[in-house]
């Protein structure tokens, strides 16, 4: 069965390597039951999560990403690749599942976790904040190359989630974009770019944008 293996939120913390000086990156687990609504448009709204803080909101947080989601199995794969525990929340993500295909998600397919339903918008594209905050040489590089990026999440309908919560896969569209197919398309397969406009009608506004001047 699928689940929500953790529930992570993150407190804004001073740091040298964000160009707003601070960051919400450092997700920690938590137990209790945590709200989950429409944060608001992208710029001025943060997380979809009651008391996670989104610092940086030129490029994160917002309706299209008010949650991030990425794969325990994931984690347990990078931690022999690195060699060190990588804790769930690590990656800066919201939800750590279990017994999810996360990557494979469909853009548009809707989850119900707890008593919130959300929907897959777009892969996470890695920066700056994430490679320094990771330790790792070459980290934004690796990241890409591996095209396992987790899954940012719109709120359909509002509830509480907490961890341990089942994930039931509601509703997947017809067509071909799953969360690695779009980030592949994004990052290193500009080829396969066409293609994500089956999708585009419920793809993250500010990737639909960028493909759309992509494509021209």
């Amino acid at each position: 069965m699928s689940r929500l293996l953790s529930l992570n939120v993150g407190r804004s913390m001073a740091v040298d390597y964000s160009n707003p000086g601070r960051t919400g990156i450092d997700k920690r687990p938590v137990q209790g039951p945590v709200a989950v609504a429409d944060p608001g448009p992208q710029g001025v709204a943060g997380s979809g999560l009651a008391g996670d803080d989104v610092v940086d909101r030129r490029f994160h947080g917002g309706d299209d990403q008010a949650v991030y989601a990425f794969a325990r199995e994931d984690l347990d794969r990078w931690e022999k690749v690195l060699g060190r525990e990588l804790p769930s929340g690590v990656f800066g993500e919201n939800f750590t599942t279990a017994g999810l295909e996360v990557n494979s998600a469909l853009v548009g397919e809707r989850w119900r976790v707890g008593g919130a339903v959300l929907e897959v918008t777009s892969p996470r594209i890695p920066c700056r904040t994430f490679a320094v905050w990771m330790h790792e040489q070459g980290w934004v590089r690796r990241f890409t190359q591996d095209a396992r990026p987790g899954a940012f999440l719109r709120v359909v309908e509002p509830g509480t989630v907490r961890a341990g919560d089942p994930i039931t896969v509601l509703s997947r569209p017809d067509h071909e974009v799953t969360v690695e197919f779009l980030f592949r398309a994004m990052t290193t397969e500009a080829e396969l770019l066409p293609r994500t406009l089956a999708a585009i009608g419920v793809i993250n506004r500010a990737y639909a944008e960028s493909i759309r001047k992509r494509l021209g």
